[in-house]
C-alpha cells in the first residue's frame, strides 16, 4: 500500500475592526479603526495561540527534520497587524520558514470577496499578498487559498491565469457527491490548475469538536485519530486537513490538551509507515489527478450550506457590497496611499459577515464573531464609513468639485438633523399626551 499524504493547512486571519462611526462623523473624522480592540485581540490571541503553537512546531522541526511538513495561509491584514502589535509573531513565522518545513500559500491581501466581482481587483489583491509573503518569508506562493475557501470553476480560471499550480477548497457534498476528497482533482475549465478538497469531517473533529465534552468521541487523543486515518478507504491518496490556526489555544484552550494532541499527532503521522506529511505543492506535484471537479456555482467552507450566504445572503450585505465595488473605476485613478489603505481594509469580508441575519444553528457562530450589537448596527456603521470614504475619494479624484461635494454633504447633514429634531419633537408630544391621560 502506498503511503497516504496528510496535508495540514492552517489558516490565519484577523480583521481590522472599525470603531463606532456615527453619521455625524462623516466629513468630520476620517479615522475608522478601533485601535484599542485590534491591539487587545491580537495581543491576546498571540499569547494563547500563535506564539505557543509556533514554538511547538519549531521543536518538532528540530526533532523530525524534513519529515515535518506544514502549510500556512495568512491574510495580508493579519500580517499588517502582527507587524503593528505583535512583531514577535512575525519573527516566529520567519524562524519556521527557515526550517524548510513550511509552505506559505497565496491569498487575497484583504481577505476580500474580490474574486466574485472584479478580475482586476482580485489580481491586485493577490499580487499585494504575494509581495508581502516574499518580503517577509522569502517564498513565492505556488498554491492559492481564496478567502473562506471560496471557489468555482470561474474563480479557478482566474487563479490559473495568475500562474498558480493549484488551489485548496472545501470538499462540499453538493460538489463531490459520492466522490472522495481523498484524491487530487483539476479545474473543470482549465485542467492545468490542480484542486485539493478539504476533508471537512476530520478537519472539524479537531478544529471545532476537540474540547466539546458532549461530543460522543470526547476525549480525542492522537491514537484514536490515527485509527480514524487508517480506517479511510485504501484507495484514498491524500487527507486534506484544513483548519483555522486559532483552534489551538484560542477556540480550544491550552488546558484542553490541544497542544499535546497536535504534537503527538504530528509525530505519529511522521513516524508511521502508512502516512507522510506533505505540503500542498508537494501533493500537487507528486500525485496524478483522478478527474475534473465541476463547481459551476461558488462554494465556501462556511456554515452548513457551504455557500456565499454568510456574506451575501441578505439585502443589506448585497447593497454594501455593490456600493463598495462600484468605486472600482475611481480607485483605479487614485494614487493616495491613505485612501488606498482604507480601500483595502474596506474590502474585508468580515464587514459583510457582521451583517448576516442567518438564524440557523450557524447563526450562533455569526453572533459570536460580531463586535456589533446587531447585523443592522454593523450595516449602518459600515455604510457611514463608506460614505465618508466616498466623500474623500470624490474630493481626491475630482478636486474641481470640492465645493459642490461639501455643499451636498452639509445639506445631507442638515436634512438628517431636521429628521432627528422632528422625531424628538413627536416623542416629546407623545410623552406629554401620555402624562395628561
Amino acid at each position: 500500500m502506498n503511503m497516504k499524504s496528510v496535508c495540514l493547512l492552517f489558516q490565519i486571519h484577523q480583521p481590522f475592526r472599525h470603531r463606532r462611526y456615527r453619521f455625524f462623523d462623516i466629513g468630520a473624522d476620517h479615522y475608522y479603526y478601533d485601535d484599542y480592540t485590534n491591539d487587545a485581540v491580537l495581543t491576546g490571541i498571540a499569547a494563547r495561540c500563535y506564539l505557543p503553537a509556533n514554538r511547538l512546531l519549531l521543536k518538532l522541526a528540530d526533532k523530525l527534520g524534513n519529515q515535518l511538513k506544514i502549510s500556512f495561509s495568512i491574510s495580508g491584514v493579519a500580517l499588517d497587524q502582527f507587524e503593528m502589535y505583535t512583531p514577535e509573531v512575525i519573527e516566529s513565522f520567519q524562524q519556521l520558514a527557515k526550517t524548510g518545513c513550511v509552505e506559505f500559500l497565496g491569498e487575497t491581501y484583504s481577505h476580500s470577496l474580490a474574486s466574485l466581482k472584479s478580475n482586476d481587483i482580485f489580481r491586485e489583491q493577490v499580487q499585494l499578498h504575494h509581495n508581502k509573503i516574499f518580503s517577509l518569508f522569502g517564498q513565492k506562493p505556488n498554491v492559492f487559498r481564496n478567502t473562506e475557501m471560496i471557489y468555482s470553476d470561474q474563480v479557478g480560471v482566474q487563479v490559473a491565469e495568475m500562474g498558480f499550480e493549484g488551489i485548496v477548497t472545501e470538499g462540499a457534498k453538493q460538489v463531490l457527491g459520492w466522490k472522495s476528497p481523498g484524491f487530487l482533482y483539476v479545474n473543470a475549465i482549465n485542467p492545468r490548475l490542480k484542486v485539493l478538497m478539504r476533508n471537512y469531517k476530520l478537519s472539524d473533529d479537531i478544529a471545532f469538536r476537540f474540547s466539546n465534552q458532549h461530543w460522543t468521541e470526547y476525549p480525542l487523543n492522537a491514537d484514536k485519530y490515527m485509527k480514524w486515518l487508517r480506517n479511510l478507504s485504501e484507495k484514498d491518496e491524500v487527507i486534506n486537513l484544513f483548519m483555522s490556526y486559532e483552534a489551538f489555544g484560542e477556540r480550544h484552550a491550552k488546558e484542553s490538551g490541544i497542544f499535546i494532541f497536535l504534537g503527538e499527532l504530528l509525530e505519529k503521522i511522521a513516524q508511521s509507515p502508512d502516512f507522510k506529511l506533505s505540503t500542498p505543492v508537494e501533493v500537487i506535484r507528486n500525485l496524478q489527478p483522478v478527474s475534473a471537479v465541476s463547481v459551476p456555482h461558488p462554494i465556501s467552507w462556511a456554515d452548513e450550506e457551504r455557500d456565499l450566504t454568510a456574506w451575501l445572503g441578505n439585502e443589506m450585505q448585497k447593497e454594501a457590497y455593490e456600493k463598495l465595488y462600484n468605486l472600482s473605476d475611481q480607485i483605479a485613478d487614485c494614487a493616495d496611499s491613505g485612501l488606498l489603505k482604507d480601500w483595502n481594509y474596506l474590502q474585508l469580508s468580515d464587514h459583510f459577515f457582521y451583517m448576516s441575519t442567518k438564524v440557523s444553528t450557524d447563526g450562533e457562530v455569526h453572533k459570536h464573531f460580531n463586535p456589533f450589537g446587531s447585523p443592522y448596527e454593523a450595516f449602518i456603521n459600515y455604510m457611514n464609513v463608506l460614505s465618508d470614504f466616498i466623500l474623500r475619494l470624490n474630493l481626491h479624484t475630482s478636486p474641481g468639485n470640492e465645493t459642490d461635494e461639501l455643499k451636498k454633504h452639509i445639506a445631507e447633514k442638515e436634512l438628517r438633523i431636521k429628521e432627528l429634531e422632528d422625531s424628538l419633537l413627536k416623542l416629546k408630544k407623545s410623552q406629554i399626551n401620555k402624562t395628561r391621560k
